[in-house]
């Protein structure tokens, strides 16, 4: 028997030409966005002052399967893509499991993950609207360098609003977005009507993406010719990554594979929505019954102790509603190295799924998280994002299942990215020096209280 190779790269001909819309499979849509002012469901047109029209359309779109992937974001994404589907042949053996694992590796671009592939998207409609700049948040600073390359490639002007603690963690992710010519301000700021005044209730807050797309948004409202874009829970941006998803499942059928559990990270969905794509599709269909496993942060945790409601998408409750799992718009997340899996929800479409029962989620604790990112690396010779090392860790947790009950299971995770600009992080955990915080049931009830009172919705 031919044994698998260690690394499987797609050709340029069977890379996806289309995106994939999941929602077009779901059984029911998740529950529509609703305008701040009215409470009533949010229209496409209301979309246009803070978005991109066809992102907008994407946006509000939830019944068109497949979307055509234009021309010119197909050749950018051939200077990185297709990334490889790996078999983790060292990690097995290190772990001495009967399971076989697979991961999908997007780390293989400057931004060092898989946000360059929604990044381009943006970028290509906005200058193709014709947009003067465009403004944004990041939370670990992927999302923020993605989007950086993707202007400076359109010639683009670019604000970032980074997360504070993470700015300060950093700071060589200020240096790159910088090389790419966009701005960055570390958020909550004295540069918005919003920032400020985050800051004079909480002076010393770490910050939270809440605070970031508050600022960004007011930015982008207040700049004549200048949008907002978001680098992940929006639908438009599952749907862009969808890629990843798509490319895995062909690699796996190359292979003659296919996954029994499908684990990725989750902060906000983007990852996460990408990777299961097609195989939440062939659950939703009825083709096959993959176990689908989302994983988050113990520090917060949206999906496993959130609640399934409508709240605001940032904290300064300038943005649409939209019903997902969250922890309260007001929830600022401990300053710990989660990178960018802080946000106070989950989109949309991934809480819906999993309030039906077509996914699980399990959080996990930092330290376990390092132990699992160091034990992967000196096997895989990959130093992966800490993001990333929440999938593996549900991984390799799934794996030791697999050696326990003699299963051999075939387990395929996301590896988002690498973890070269979270050194410090690194270094905390190699120190002894790096903790694990929870929230307790009365810190979370801070956040459930300032939940939006919604007449006839949510009351």
């Amino acid at each position: 028997m031919t044994k698998i190779p260690h690394r499987l790269y797609l050709t340029e001909e069977q890379m996806p030409k289309q995106w994939y819309n999941l929602r077009a499979d779901m059984k029911e849509q998740p529950d529509p966005m609703l305008n701040p002012a009215t409470f009533q469901p949010a229209t496409e047109e209301e979309l246009y002052p803070v978005f991109c029209e066809k992102l907008a359309h994407q946006e509000m779109d939830g019944a068109t399967r497949y979307v055509d992937i234009p021309e010119e974001i197909q050749e950018f994404y051939k200077m990185y893509r297709p990334s490889p589907l790996i078999r983790a042949y060292n990690l097995e053996k290190a772990l001495d499991t009967p399971a076989k694992i697979y991961y999908k590796f997007e780390g293989n671009n400057t931004s060092g993950s898989h946000k360059l592939n929604s990044a381009i998207a943006q970028a290509y409609y906005a200058k193709e609207q014709g947009l003067k700049g465009l403004t944004t948040e990041t939370g670990a600073g992927q999302w923020g360098t993605a989007l950086a390359e993707a202007c400076a490639y359109y010639h683009l002007p670019l604000t970032v609003y980074m997360v504070k603690c993470s700015y300060e963690q950093k700071p060589f992710r200020k240096a790159i977005i910088e090389t790419f010519d966009a701005d960055i301000v570390p958020s909550p700021s004295m540069t918005t009507n919003a920032g400020r005044a985050i800051l004079a209730e909480h002076p010393d807050t770490s910050g939270s993406l809440g605070c970031a797309i508050s600022e960004a948004v007011e930015k982008a409202v207040s700049t004549p010719g200048y949008k907002y874009v978001l680098g992940s829970v929006l639908n438009q941006v599952l749907l862009h990554q969808s890629v990843i998803g798509l490319e895995s499942k062909t690699a796996m059928e190359i292979l003659g594979e296919y996954p029994d559990i499908v684990i990725g990270c989750a902060g906000g969905g983007s990852n996460l929505g990408g990777l299961i794509a097609p195989f939440m599709q062939d659950k939703l269909t009825g083709k096959a019954d993959p176990r689908i496993v989302a994983v988050e942060p113990a520090s917060c945790p949206s999906l496993t102790r959130g609640r399934y409601a409508y709240d605001y998408c940032d904290t300064g409750k300038v943005t649409p509603l939209a019903r997902m799992y969250t922890l309260g718009c007001g929830f600022i997340p401990s300053a710990n190295h989660a990178g960018g899996l802080r946000y106070h929800g989950m989109s949309p479409i991934l809480s819906k799924l999993y309030h039906d029962g077509y996914m699980e989620a399990v959080s996990v604790e930092q330290t376990k998280v390092f132990e699992a990112a160091i034990m992967f690396a000196k096997q895989e010779t990959i130093l992966p994002a800490p993001e990333s090392a929440h999938a593996i860790r549900a991984a390799v947790d799934e794996a030791l299942k697999c050696k326990e009950s003699g299963e051999a299971k075939t387990i395929l995770f996301g590896l988002t990215g690498t973890g070269y600009f979270d050194m410090n992080a690194y270094s905390s955990y190699l120190a002894g020096s790096m903790s694990d915080y929870i929230p307790t049931d009365e810190e979370l009830a801070v956040g459930f209280a300032g939940l939006p009172k919604i007449p006839g919705i949510q009351e």
